[in-house]
């Protein structure tokens, strides 16, 4: 079975409320196992536009990746994230290759 995965770039706009987001979406990442592959660092963009910060996240299915999205536990970690003037984002669930 492939995996799934959370590809996100973000601008950052309030670190403070930021850091919020990042501790209440924790308890959502531990229930679906969620496993950071890329959190922020250094990086070369020699081609297209992309954000300030970029996240990977590993999940064990795609059905997982997705589940994880949609549960209350990380409606409430979003909420944060979403308030006027915290972050702006672009996010894509993608299922892995399994080839």
């Amino acid at each position: 079975m492939a995996k799934g995965y959370w590809i996100a770039t973000v601008d950052v706009h309030d670190l403070e409320a930021y850091k919020e987001y990042v501790q209440a979406n924790g308890e959502a990442f531990a229930k679906f196992g969620a496993k950071f592959l890329v959190r922020g660092g250094e990086f070369e963009n020699p081609e297209g536009k992309l954000r300030s910060r970029n996240v990977v996240l590993e999940f064990d299915s795609y059905e997982q990746a997705k589940a994880c999205y949609h549960s209350p536990e990380y409606a409430k970690a979003l909420a944060i994230r979403t308030r006027s003037g915290v972050s702006q984002g672009d996010l894509i669930i993608i299922e892995g290759y399994d080839g």
